[in-house]
């Protein structure tokens, strides 16, 4: 993949640019919406630590963490400082494309998440106009110089550990320009990209939450006709007798 060790400030001035707003705007909205349903104790924000995403959660614990100095807890994303099973909620914006090993924090992910743990990602879509502009661009600087991974692989990953998608969404079907007056005469794209382009926005969000099969008990397979030889014989009444009794 492309050199793409960025610093938090070169992300952070990207985030401050018309594109970045433009991005940053909308995944705030969903996280927002997300996270306000999703019940739990502890939550955690993976990369990009200064945009609280977790804002709206109403788990006790929300903690943002990265290699920033600005994080809650510092510490790589594929080597995750936390016990196993002991996250309900975990949010990667932006991690997966930008990562050396993206599939070492997936399984770092998995081995975190509680079961029926929530796991929440957002990534750019290779196949959409923010795709078409990374493979037209040197591929410098943010967002270009990452390694954006398509759905459906994405897909497939989490499926291989047992993190089943229980939603996707895109977002961003605007094309990704860098003045923002330009971005605001094409927001009618984004109406009419989920009901006609649906697949095609800029950025995409999976939803997915780690199943663990439940235990099914194996009964015994009894020899009825053993166990019938075994078991008391219940007496059987004399039905003349108490004919007769009641007779009497």
């Amino acid at each position: 993949m492309p050199d793409c060790r960025l610093s938090a400030r070169t992300l952070n001035e990207w985030l401050l640019s018309p594109q970045g707003d433009y991005v940053l705007s909308r995944e705030q909205a969903y996280y927002d919406k997300k996270v306000v349903d999703i019940f739990g104790f502890n939550a955690l924000q993976l990369g990009m630590s200064e945009h609280a995403f977790l804002r709206n959660s109403r788990m006790p614990l929300r903690m943002y963490g990265e290699e920033a100095v600005t994080a809650d807890v510092r510490f790589c994303h594929d080597e995750l400082p936390f016990p196993c099973e002991s996250v309900d909620l975990l949010l990667m914006p932006h991690v997966l494309e930008f990562a050396d090993n993206p599939h070492q924090i997936l399984r770092e992910v998995e081995r975190v998440l509680r079961p029926e743990g929530n796991l929440l990602i957002s990534g750019f879509n290779p196949y959409s106009l923010w795709g078409l502009r990374r493979k037209l661009s040197s591929k410098q600087g943010y967002p270009w110089c990452g390694d954006f991974i398509a759905l459906r692989r994405l897909k497939d990953w989490l499926a291989l550990l047992g993190l089943v998608v229980v939603e996707e969404r895109f977002t961003a079907y605007t094309p990704p320009f860098n003045r923002a007056t330009t971005l605001a005469r094409c927001h009618f794209m984004e109406v009419a990209g989920d009901h006609r382009c649906a697949g095609s926005g800029g950025i995409y969000f999976l939803h997915a939450i780690k199943r663990v099969p439940g235990m099914r008990l194996i009964q015994p397979k009894w020899n009825k006709k053993l166990v019938g030889n075994l078991l008391p014989v219940a007496p059987k009444m004399n039905n003349n007798k108490s004919h007769n009794e009641t007779s009497e």
